[in-house]
């Protein structure tokens, strides 16, 4: 008997791997490979989600409506324009399912979220990265790789795993230099920690066309990744489209409580941007003084980069953090085999990290 075939190019398909959470033999573990958010989701979101476990037979509102009027009163938004999704993820495979087909590409900075490449292989599309600049994106090298089959540009803003972003002026630079048929998606989902005076997510190049839309998440700053939940603001006619491909009830009600009341709690979130603003720089300091290069970094997560040398490379620190019960995110998915990824986590884990890698740093000296 002959198995069904799935369509070409499926198989090629790498499967995304998470954040390990787990290290054998090794009781109390600090995870910091996931970029979630270090308090914890807001104690008010919380209590909601356990007041309507009652009604879990219902279900949920298939509009979103309450979690797009919250979101829009909050960021000054058309709630209309706004769609709801299981996790920023499922948005955007959406909007390549949409938009993209067999012999299309789809076109991201070099070190991209990895997504971006399964939802196009997915498609049967083709992946095509623009090289970096100082673990950047490059919007002249963006540009220089367009084709006639580009359908799609990601923008990662800031930038996971680099934690760089681009300012308004070169995202506004990539969008005019883009044909008009091409889709910009500007993936924000580490907005709400930036501070830098040139930055925005996107809401304006969103205002001003047709043809760019803006992502994001309650993973990252409302510690909401377990519930899965984003949201995508667009022109009209990209959210009509993401409506019609959308399940009928993609997000659960406990999601859509979770995220209301998360988004209303701003004292919380205010809190959370304080500990990351603090962590952040502290941790960045102390490793700099251990001679360990860091980039600028502007989102809840460090990526620091280890010598060459046997024994004193990127895997070897792993080995040793992962022995203190540490886990942070190898790098080698995104061809920065020499890096690893750390999550800024509670005043507590930050200290113990520092810690571990004063340790390994200074082993033998």
């Amino acid at each position: 008997m002959t198995a069904p075939s799935p369509r070409p190019g499926i198989m090629d398909i790498k499967p995304y791997v998470g954040g390990e959470s787990a290290v054998a033999g090794v009781d109390r573990v600090l995870k910091l490979s996931s970029n979630e958010g270090a308090l914890g989701p807001s104690p008010k979101a919380m209590a909601a989600v356990a007041e309507m476990t009652a009604e879990m037979h219902r279900y949920p509102d298939g509009g979103a409506t309450r979690l797009r009027k919250t979101l829009a009163a909050r960021w000054g938004l058309d709630a209309d324009r706004i769609v709801c999704g299981a996790g920023s993820d499922e948005l955007l495979g959406l909007l390549v399912k949409a938009y993209v087909g067999p012999g299309d590409e789809v076109l991201y900075s070099q070190h991209g979220f990895l997504m971006y490449a399964i939802a196009a292989k997915s498609c049967g599309a083709t992946p095509v990265t623009a090289p970096e600049t100082d673990l950047t994106a490059n919007v002249d090298n963006l540009l220089a790789a367009v084709t006639p089959k580009t359908k799609i540009v990601f923008l990662a803003n800031p930038n996971n795993p680099t934690g760089t972003y681009l300012p308004a002026e070169e995202v506004k630079r990539l969008r005019a230099g883009l044909r008009d048929d091409i889709l910009l998606v500007i993936d924000a989902a580490y907005a709400e920690f930036v501070s830098k005076n040139d930055y925005t997510p996107g809401v304006e190049l969103v205002d001003s066309g047709d043809n760019t839309i803006m992502c994001r998440t309650f993973s990252k700053m409302y510690a909401l990744g377990g519930m899965r939940l984003g949201w995508a603001y667009g022109p009209a006619n990209i959210i009509d489209v993401l409506n019609r491909v959308r399940g009928p009830f993609n997000v659960s009600s406990a999601a859509l409580v979770a995220g209301e009341v998360a988004m209303q709690d701003t004292a919380f979130a205010d809190l959370c941007k304080s500990h990351n603003d603090y962590w952040l720089t502290w941790i960045t300091e102390e490793l700099r003084k251990l001679g360990l290069t860091l980039t600028d970094s502007v989102g809840n997560f460090i990526l620091v980069k280890f010598p060459a040398e046997q024994g004193r490379n990127a895997a070897a620190a792993d080995a040793f953090l992962r022995a203190r019960g540490i886990i942070v995110r190898a790098m080698g998915g995104y061809g920065l085999g020499e890096w690893l990824r750390i999550s800024i986590g509670t005043g507590e884990e930050n200290q113990s990290v520092v810690k571990a890698l004063t340790d390994f740093v200074t082993q033998g000296k």
